[in-house]
């Protein structure tokens, strides 16, 4: 496949705390509604923030048996779940083990519940070495028979990105005939809620749970932990078009640095998100100008929303107040690692609906934000162009471009 040559969206999965189709998520990305609430799987009376983004349980995909299915762990059930819609979305799961079909995910670490029971129950439990994120990869595929190879991504919440980018790269190299990418995450956990909490960086309005996650709004205190994932098929536009397929969108570009600062503060130098962000848009190659939708990392965090503004500013200059700018972990919480997946969805739903999904809880503008936002109510706006940034702990940077197909 000539490297030039489109990759194309042509099926998606998902299951968010928005709902588990496409049509759900859209309308819930564009109605704006907070699906934030009290954390209820586990007791957090102890915890300084109590609130989350969560997914009631996993749905059956169709074709699964549902007492099989059930017996899975939660982390596998979310993997298999996403993949399996994608591809029946696309219309490739009766096709599966026809063709090279890889897989590159993701995934946060479920295993960590496992092992917090055990440890509470006095860690009797047998090591299983399955519980790691890369056998997951592994077991997932030789579930859905895939053949193609496979691969775990872990760069905190730019993980989604990372894979994205990367299997685009396994299908120009044609290293594969498809590819499922995306990732998955669920991250509410006792231990990662106290450890954000003890780093002060969560959200603590937890009587006030729906106006919790407000992203460039003065008042944010922290960010909303969150849970759920996407998968996306991926697949070469002349075969797409060949099979008269439903293209969502094309991945134009993919951008990522690194700022070899800090574990969890931005770096105060933006050059290598500025740079990440460039890299993107000139792999696409798309001006800044021609950009219709910019959907932010912004988590609600102030030091980290100030810090990703100014690199806007940078890569925009004096069109920045033209680019419509949202971030959706207003709506959704912080998905964590399966943050960047969700939010390139987001992006879907902006293409396909000549919509922008708005950032809500944004009552009083920070003035250090100064963007173009959309302000608790979805725009109508035609987008051609949409990117996504995500910037993970640890100072990793991605940026991806998303063209109307």
């Amino acid at each position: 496949m000539s490297q030039r040559t489109a990759v194309w969206i042509t099926g998606v999965g998902a299951v968010t705390p928005l709902g588990s189709t496409y049509e759900a998520i859209a309308q819930g990305f564009l109605a704006g509604r907070s699906v934030v609430r009290p954390v209820s799987s586990f007791d957090v009376s102890q915890h300084p923030s109590r609130i989350a983004g969560q997914i009631p349980q996993v749905p059956c995909p169709r074709g699964w048996d549902e007492a099989s299915f059930a017996r899975l762990d939660r982390m596998e059930q979310l993997v298999l779940c996403c993949c399996t819609n994608a591809l029946q979305n696309a219309g490739y799961w009766e096709r599966r083990q026809e063709l090279r079909i890889g897989l590159v995910l993701g995934a946060g670490a479920e295993w960590l519940k496992v092992w917090e029971d055990d440890a509470f129950r006095g860690g009797t439990r047998i090591y299983e070495p399955e519980r790691d994120t890369e056998s997951l990869i592994h077991v997932a595929q030789r579930k859905l028979g895939l053949t193609g190879p496979a691969v775990s991504v872990s760069a905190a919440c730019a993980s989604g990105n990372y894979a994205i980018a990367l299997a685009r790269r396994w299908l120009e190299m044609g290293w594969v005939d498809l590819c499922l990418t995306g990732a998955c995450d669920l991250g509410v956990t006792p231990l990662s809620l106290a450890g954000f909490g003890n780093l002060r960086a969560l959200s603590r309005r937890n009587d006030q749970p729906e106006a919790a996650s407000r992203p460039f709004d003065r008042g944010r205190d922290g960010f909303v932990m969150g849970e759920g994932g996407a998968v996306f098929l991926l697949e070469p536009a002349p075969l797409a078009r060949k099979r008269s397929a439903h293209a969502y969108a094309e991945v134009a570009g993919c951008g990522a640095s690194s700022d070899a600062f800090h574990m969890v503060i931005p770096s105060p130098h933006p050059e290598p998100a500025i740079a990440a962000m460039r890299q993107a848009l000139a792999d696409a190659q798309v001006d800044p100008g021609a950009v219709g939708y910019i959907n932010a990392h912004a988590t609600g965090t102030p030091v980290g929303d100030v810090a990703e503004a100014r690199v806007l500013q940078a890569v925009f200059g004096a069109t920045v107040h033209a680019v419509p700018v949202s971030s959706t972990k207003s709506i959704t919480g912080h998905l964590l690692t399966a943050a960047a997946a969700v939010e390139a969805l987001a992006c879907l739903v902006a293409l396909e609906r000549h919509a922008l999904p708005p950032t809500i809880n944004l009552d009083d503008p920070d003035p250090e934000c100064d963007l173009c936002h959309v302000p608790n109510q979805a725009r109508p706006h035609k987008v051609r162009v949409a990117v996504s940034n995500s910037f993970g702990f640890g100072g990793s940077n991605t940026c991806l471009v998303l063209k109307a197909a």
